[in-house]
């Protein structure tokens, strides 16, 4: 078999994975996991039943393929985030604000993330527990070393950086997602008291000690 064949071969499995993937994710956000057949599958991707089973073996694995593949994007977004805010700055303080509003701005004008949330909420009892486990920690690992690194740098006083991350995503973007929609201008200005304040909160707790040693005696 020569180059091109294979070439065409492997662009096309590559494309039915796609279309397979898009077609089931349609449709587990539409019709729910527990109502999606797999016939209805094959039939919106263009593709046969047997062709889903070689690709996926069976509908769970189908759903975990889809939440993989969807978490993907929201990781890069993560690490999009890291890389423009987190490599190189003058203020910590500021550095954390702008990291967290981007990752608020590109999450909310994300499909796939959306997406990941509404999946995940609606079908956690579908997906093994250790999977959800390694998503979180896979969701939270570019901060967590990032962390580390500042402990290391003594930018932080992070004993746990694993703890540590945990806080701040609950201090700070996980606490904007958390909250009900408003209108354009309040909700901007509601993400960034929330964002600014947490960051704040983050740092009087996980900052260096002698810093936080010296806010301590003004109170």
């Amino acid at each position: 078999m020569d180059t091109t064949e294979t070439k065409k071969i492997r662009k096309g499995s590559s494309d039915k994975r796609v279309k397979i993937i898009t077609a089931a994710r349609d449709l587990f956000l539409s019709d729910g996991f527990d109502r999606s057949s797999v016939d209805a599958v094959a039939a919106r991707a263009g593709v046969s039943k047997r062709t889903v089973y070689d690709y996926y073996g069976d509908k769970q694995n189908l759903l975990i393929a889809v939440v993989e593949e969807t978490s993907g994007a929201v990781l890069d977004m993560i690490q999009q985030a890291i890389s423009e805010y987190l490599s190189e700055f003058d203020d910590l303080e500021q550095a954390l604000i702008l990291f967290c509003e981007r990752f608020v701005a590109s999450a909310n004008g994300s499909t796939d993330y959306s997406a990941l949330i509404r999946l995940i909420t609606m079908e956690a009892a579908n997906l093994p527990v250790s999977f959800l486990e390694n998503l979180d920690n896979a969701t939270e690992e570019g901060i967590l070393r990032r962390f580390a690194e500042f402990g290391q740098n003594g930018l932080l006083h992070v004993p746990d950086p694993e703890l540590a991350t945990k806080h701040f995503a609950a201090l700070t973007f996980l606490l904007v997602f958390n909250q009900p929609k408003q209108s354009g201008a309040i909700q901007n200005e509601q993400t960034k008291r929330i964002i600014t304040e947490g960051v704040r909160a983050f740092l009087r707790a996980y900052g260096p000690q002698t810093i936080r040693h010296e806010n301590e005696t003004m109170y």
